[in-house]
């Protein structure tokens, strides 16, 4: 088939959604599909190329918590319809959907098998409460719908009604199995690691307290702090003002520095204090074969399973994740035990795995609409067979 992956961010600028799109993206082409990526320009991003397609420019507005992508244009109509009628998309598959004004504008104009995918996770949103009384018909244009867990699903059910197919996120397993640990950190010091952008909702602040209990009851450890944000200077102020050792920024790093700082901790912390609807960065750590320490929210407890892969502790609470790490840390065995679990775990969350469940759900809807005579006339591609009814070779 001919897919369109759209996303309303900045595609390839760092965060989860465009990574999921960038490995389903090389997935769905090794598996001899014909993708290509529409998104917006930022900055100095403003020409389309190979088979990323620009449309308009991104704008970070405040968003769940962090930043997001506003996309705007003055030509959206002409331009969407022009890229629509040359590519001749069988599928486009829709990434937040609803998040203005690319992914509005592409699904209003699509002709194609339309399928959207839901990320974001959260407590009330008023801009989705507001928006369900106005973007119903856009929600009807959706042939399929996908959510990347339990909890997302539960989140954007409660404004937009419908059936989710829950398909997680993925991660690269052989690139975490390639990476290698930083020696200059393998000194006998226990090392924690967190990676994160610097905002309330990350809880770096809460981690920097439990890391100050912990060097006062004499845990010999050290903290890897990667990332950047809004809450760098006041994280450093509670350092200096405390006179905390052993604490790395290592600021925004490469992905191959990160695979290594994965090897290299024995323990990563993940404090987030909610609105996470599924953590991509636990399961980095799984497939780096790290142990975990985590906030007990809704979107980590489907990915990390209490006491194989890591220890979940309630957010906001610095004394109770000080005890969660310093028992990790302390007990050679048990992190064993959950790096253990944690590489098969990863294994079940593989791009490969997840690509193939994507696959078989474009498949259902494609067959579902050809069943009700509802296939879009711009759908030239073969109906996929049902792999329910393939006869088993003799």
């Amino acid at each position: 088939m001919k897919i369109g992956l759209v996303t309303p961010y900045v595609y390839p600028l760092p965060g989860g959604v465009n990574q999921h799109v960038r490995y389903l993206y090389e997935n769905l082409r090794l598996r001899e599909h014909d993708v290509r990526i529409i998104t917006s320009s930022h900055g100095l991003q403003r020409a389309s190329e190979g088979d990323v397609i620009r449309i308009g420019k991104g704008i970070s507005v405040p968003s769940n918590g962090s930043v997001g992508t506003v996309t705007v244009s003055p030509r959206y109509l002409s331009q969407v319809r022009e890229v629509l009628e040359r590519e001749q998309f069988d599928l486009l598959h829709f990434h937040e959907p609803f998040v203005p004004f690319l992914s509005l504008v592409t699904l209003r104009l699509s002709t194609s098998v339309n399928i959207g995918t839901f990320h974001a996770y959260g407590g009330f949103s008023p801009a989705y409460e507001f928006g369900s009384r106005f973007l119903g018909s856009y929600a009807r244009r959706l042939h399929g719908r996908i959510a990347v867990s339990a909890a997302a699903r539960h989140f954007i059910d409660r404004y937009f009604p419908g059936d989710y197919k829950v398909i997680p996120n993925g991660v690269d397993t052989a690139r975490f199995a390639r990476a290698v640990p930083i020696a200059r950190w393998q000194d006998g010091t226990k090392n924690i690691l967190f990676v994160g952008r610097f905002e309330p909702r990350k809880g770096l602040l809460d981690l920097l307290k439990a890391y100050r209990i912990l060097r006062r009851t004499g845990c010999n450890c050290r903290l890897l702090v990667v990332g950047a944000g809004p809450q760098a200077k006041e994280a450093r102020r509670y350092l200096q003002t405390r006179k905390l050792g052993n604490v790395e920024f290592l600021g925004r790093v490469t992905d191959e520095e990160r695979d290594a700082l994965f090897k290299t901790a024995d323990v990563y912390c993940s404090p987030a204090t909610g609105r996470e609807s599924f953590g991509i960065v636990l399961l980095e750590a799984m497939a780096a074969g790290t142990a975990i320490v985590c906030s007990d929210i809704h979107g980590y407890k489907g990915v990390v399973r209490r006491g194989r892969e890591g220890l979940l502790v309630p957010p906001h609470k610095p004394k109770a994740l000080a005890a969660a790490l310093a028992q990790v840390l302390a007990d050679d065995e048990l992190r064993e035990s959950m790096a253990r679990s944690g590489l098969e775990r990863a294994e079940e969350y593989s791009w490969e795995r997840v690509t193939a469940k994507v696959e078989e759900y474009y498949g259902f809807v494609i067959r579902r609409l050809a069943a009700q005579n509802q296939l879009p006339s711009s759908f030239h591609a073969d109906v996929p067979s049902d792999p329910r009814l393939a006869v088993p070779a003799a």
